[in-house]
């Protein structure tokens, strides 16, 4: 089930984890909920997590005081005839991370913003 990245706020993350080509991030919360996030590529698209602003520590075992989601096409690639990026900010009283995800294509970009699942622990798809 798709669900919006604020979800996560006024949950309790116990477990991040970022896969080792950067293309999905799990989250684990303390209520039995992983989400993930992640984009099903296309055959001529990049998205793919382009930077980490923060330390992911800071968000395990205490609530997300703010979840929220953010656009920008400014700073554009020289090889890239569209792109856009994608700001997923979580703030809890540890500290301040902010998900910054990149996209070539318009098709991809549009999708991307649609790519955050849902599963309960016990569901057998609860794994990237």
């Amino acid at each position: 089930m798709k669900v919006d990245f604020v979800k996560l706020q006024g949950k309790i993350i116990t477990e991040i984890e970022v896969s080792k080509d950067s293309t999905s991030i799990r989250i684990v919360c303390d209520d039995g909920y992983i989400y993930n996030m992640y984009h099903e590529q296309d055959c001529c698209e990049d998205v793919h997590l382009e930077d980490i602003c923060g330390d992911l520590e800071d968000l395990i075992g205490v609530p997300i005081l703010l979840a929220n989601e953010t656009t920008s096409d400014k700073d554009p690639s020289p090889n890239a005839e569209y792109f856009m990026w994608t700001f997923y900010t979580l703030r809890t009283i540890k500290g301040t991370v902010t998900l910054r995800w990149w996209a070539t294509q318009m098709v991809a970009m549009q999708l991307m913003l649609k790519y955050m699942k849902l599963y309960h622990r016990n569901s057998s798809n609860f794994f990237m």
